[in-house]
This record gives structure tokens, C-alpha cells and sequence, in this order.
């Protein structure tokens, strides 16, 4: 239909203002309703609401058939409307193989030129329209808006090849319409229950201000062997600041100051570092220097070690360097059998400190079977922070329909609360951050349990919030099982 409806209808409309796009938007399977160009809008809204069609680029990188998600909309006089929810929105449009790029959309009152243009993309503008600022609901309910691109940022409308970039455009917003229904059908309210204790632990807080520190008193770069803690945004802030991520040592300049990660390195590395000469702080966690110690006890007693960990892991490297002809490793249960041993009375146990508890446990009653005479450390190796955010997610994963876990692909720790959510019956899903998240998993789900790793940032918990918030209301209910109040001293070299 040509003209804005009054009524309010279920489920999602699209705002088109041009009856092309109108035509494209409907063949993908879209709900549309023609907006009219440089028009507003007079109330015809669904409970889910998107404008969508083509725009012009700022951004110099766009070409035709390129998508933009808004994340805020903008006119001459500022700031019109900040948009949640764009990140999923995204992902699901990359799905159908999109090219899609996320930031402002200015709404001109004229179609602009180049040099106007380069003005709005000095200010951080991506594509520029005539319609969105002003099609824009003005209360809460979800909304969104895609534009693909007609023309680049220096090249006129009317040119000669607009007829093909046009094509081009419509081809990609057809392609749109699936992606705009998918995200549309994930809309609706929720409850996060937000389990705690969650997010960085001591050893965590203390490796990332060893590194900080060290660009501050020493000056960029500061050299950092592996990732100092395993989550991708930590590593990329601190390589913003002047931190330089190494595999290993040959990396590092002779002479440089050198940070070994928190999950700590083998006496090895440590001699190859002396021998280099090179500027050394530890920022191993002291969790994981207890258990180097215990490798250190149990081989001088003559005990064959078994350690309970994941091969490649560097926390599980570090260690068996400590004791190399007396370490075994096993991962699973099931790995148990095949172990090789000379005196089965004399076999101990260490454990990494990220594992799964309960996991961990059926190893370990699994080895006493075998090994009646079996000892172990003091006291339990799994860190106290791994096993408090174990215990909070398992207070809440029940209750809730899914499961989202913050923390990188390569995070034991946070693997490990996937894990924990599965075997309490609940799907669990592990992110990075809002990027991650993906519309069709949140179909049907009124109730989200939410925790992360003790790698990630409390920043992104809120992030995910925020974008779970731009799909309808959200209300979160905080459930602490517990405190932590632990803090780890810093190394001298640093402490000054």
C-alpha cells in the first residue's frame, strides 16, 4: 500500500519510502508499507519496526550492494535516535551473504554531493538518506534501519552507472527482507538473570595492570609472550596502548622487557629469557604457581604425576615443563586406562585450575579407582574463581531458556561454563561480545541466564545487554551466590 497506515498490526512492518523498494522488499517476503521519499511517518507501525532502502554512501570503503545497519540515525541538528539491537541484526544479514557494514546514517533534507560528504564521514557518518530520521518511532519498540548503497561516496546520483549500482542495491535489499524478518522474530521482552560472581578474577585484574604498568613506567612496546589473559578484547586494548603479543622468545628483541602471561611458562622459557638477556616480569597467576610448585614436590618424592588437563593448553604446557619425565597428561575419563605407570603406588594428581569441576572430579575418582594409593595437592588446584562462576551459573541455568557465556574461543575457563549450562539441561552459547549473538537462537526465549568468563570484561556483559534491550524491553535480576574479595600483589618490578 502507498500510504502509512494508522492502525498498529503484530509482528513486523517495513518502511520503504519508494515503491521500488517497496517491490524489492515484498519479493523477499517482507511487510511493507510505502513511506514516500523524504517523507515522515504518520503512525504506521507494527510491534516491530524497520526502514528499509537505499542510501548513499559516505564512507569512501562502500560500494553498491553494500549494507548498513544504523547505529544512530542523524540530521542537521544532531543526534535523532541511538539504535540497540543492530549487532544480531547484522550477523543475520551476513548470513545471507551481505556485505554489511554497522554506523550513523545521516538523513539529509537534499541529496548531498561529494564534497558534503566528506564532510559527514570526517564525523564518523557511514551513509547518508532523506527518510530514516524522520521514520523513526518515537517510543520504545524495537526498530532498525537497513540501507543498501546506491552510489559511492564520489560519485553523483544521476551518473551513468547508477542504472547497474541501482540494480545492484535492490538485488542486495530483496536479500535484506529475510534477514529483517529473522531478527524481527527474535523481538519481545525478556529477563536476564545475571549470574555472580562473573567476569575478571585477581589473577586476571592483576596480569592486565602488570602489562599496563609496564608501558607506563617502561614505554611502548613492552613485549607480552602469548595472550596475557585468553580473551580477544583485553589483547586488543592493550595492543592499542603498546603492548606486542609474541608466540615465543626468538620474537623479542635482545634487551626488552618481556611479560610471560598469566597462565605461566616452563622453567625452560625462563632459563632461554635469562640467557637472552632480556627484561623479565612474570605475570603468572600465584594459583598457577602453586601448582608448578606441587609438580616441583611430587617429582622430587619420585611420584609419577598425572595431570588432569587440555593438551596445548599454555597453563598445561607451563607445567609439565616443571617435570617433564614425570608428567602424564589425560583429558577425559575415558583417558584413565591407557596410562602407563612403573609403581602404581607412587602416582599423584595436579590439575589445571580451569577446568569443570564436576569433570574434573570423575577423573580424579576414576584415578583413585585405579590407583588406591593416588595423592594430591592440599588443597583443590581448580581456582577459586573458576569454581565460583561454575556455582553461580548452575544456581541459575535451570530457570532459564539459554545460556550466554562471555568470553573468547580460546578461554578454558569460559568454555567451561558452556558446559556447566548443557549439563544443567539448558543450550549454552559463547561469545565474544553482542557481535556474536545470533537472532535464531533467541526465538522463544523469555528467559536468558547470563555470566562471563574470568577473562572477559565486565564492559561486555552490559553490551549484550544493551543489545538484548534493543529487542524489547529487558528486565535483569542480579543472583549472587557469593563474594570475592581476593587481590594478588603485584611483582616488584613493577610494584614501585
Amino acid at each position: 500500500m502507498d500510504d502509512l497506515e494508522l492502525a498498529r498490526v503484530s509482528g513486523l512492518v517495513v518502511l520503504a519510502p519508494l515503491r521500488v523498494e517497496a517491490l524489492a522488499l515484498r519479493l523477499g517476503g517482507a511487510r511493507v508499507v510505502r513511506a514516500g521519499m523524504g517523507r515522515g511517518a504518520r503512525g504506521a507501525l507494527g510491534d516491530v519496526v524497520a526502514v528499509a532502502g537505499v542510501a548513499g554512501a559516505v564512507d569512501p570503503s562502500l560500494v553498491p550492494g553494500h549494507a548498513v545497519v544504523a547505529t544512530e540515525l542523524r540530521d542537521a541538528n544532531g543526534v535523532v535516535r541511538r539504535l540497540a539491537g543492530t549487532s544480531s541484526l547484522a550477523r543475520s544479514l551476513r548470513r545471507r551473504g551481505l556485505r554489511v557494514v554497522t554506523g550513523p546514517v545521516f538523513t539529509a533534507d537534499r541529496i548531498l554531493g561529494p564534497a558534503e560528504r566528506a564532510k559527514l564521514h570526517a564525523d564518523g557518518i557511514v551513509a547518508v538518506d532523506m527518510e530514516s530520521a524522520r521514520l523513526a518511532p518515537r517510543d520504545g519498540r524495537p526498530f532498525a534501519v537497513v540501507r543498501t548503497i546506491v552510489d559511492t561516496a564520489e560519485t553523483r546520483l544521476l551518473h551513468p552507472r547508477t542504472l547497474v549500482a541501482g540494480a545492484r542495491a535492490l538485488l542486495a535489499l530483496r536479500r535484506v527482507a529475510a534477514g529483517l524478518e529473522e531478527w524481527a522474530a527474535a523481538a519481545g521482552p525478556r529477563r536476564v538473570l545475571l549470574a555472580s560472581p562473573r567476569s575478571f578474577c585477581a589473577g586476571v585484574e592483576r596480569a592486565i595492570e602488570i602489562v599496563e604498568r609496564a608501558i607506563e613506567q617502561r614505554g611502548a612496546p613492552i613485549y607480552v609472550r602469548k595472550q596475557i589473559v585468553h580473551n580477544v578484547h583485553v589483547v586488543g586494548d592493550l595492543e592499542r596502548r603498546g603492548a606486542v603479543f609474541v608466540e615465543e622468545l626468538d620474537e623479542v628483541p635482545d634487551g626488552a622487557t618481556v611479560v610471560f602471561s598469566a597462565h605461566g611458562v616452563s622453567p625452560q622459557v625462563k632459563s632461554e629469557a635469562r640467557r637472552r638477556g632480556l627484561d623479565v616480569i612474570d605475570a603468572t597467576c600465584p594459583l598457577v604457581n602453586k601448582v608448578h610448585a606441587e609438580a616441583r614436590n611430587f617429582a622430587r618424592a619420585g611420584k609419577t604425576i598425572v595431570l588432569v588437563g587440555h593438551e596445548g593448553h599454555e597453563e598445561v604446557e607451563g607445567t609439565t615443563g616443571e617435570a617433564p619425565e614425570a608428567i602424564r597428561l589425560v583429558e577425559h575419563v575415558e583417558d584413565v586406562a591407557s596410562l602407563e605407570i612403573d609403581d602404581p603406588d607412587q602416582v599423584a594428581y595436579l590439575t589445571q585450575t580451569t577446568l569443570a569441576v564436576d569433570d574434573t572430579n570423575v577423573v580424579v575418582e576414576e584415578l583413585r579407582r585405579r590407583f588406591p594409593a593416588l595423592v594430591g595437592p592440599r588443597s583443590d588446584d581448580i581456582c577459586y574463581a573458576t569454581q565460583n562462576r561454575q556455582v553461580a551459573l548452575r544456581a541459575v541455568a535451570r530457570e532459564a531458556d539459554l545460556v550466554l557465556v562471555v568470553g573468547s574461543e580460546n578461554s578454558s575457563n569460559s568454555k567451561r561454563l558452556v558446559e556447566v549450562a548443557e549439563r544443567e539441561g539448558t543450550p549454552g552459547r559463547l561469545i565474544d561480545d553482542e557481535g556474536d549473538l545470533d537472532p535464531a537462537w533467541l526465538r522463544g526465549c523469555e528467559t536468558i541466564a547470563l555470566t562471563a568468563g574470568a577473562s572477559a570484561p565486565e564492559e561486555l556483559v552490559q553490551r549484550v545487554i544493551d543489545e538484548l534491550g534493543g529487542l524489547g524491553s529487558v528486565t535483569v535480576e542480579n543472583r549472587t551466590v557469593g563474594q570475592e574479595s581476593i587481590r594478588f600483589n603485584l611483582p616488584k618490578e613493577v610494584s614501585g
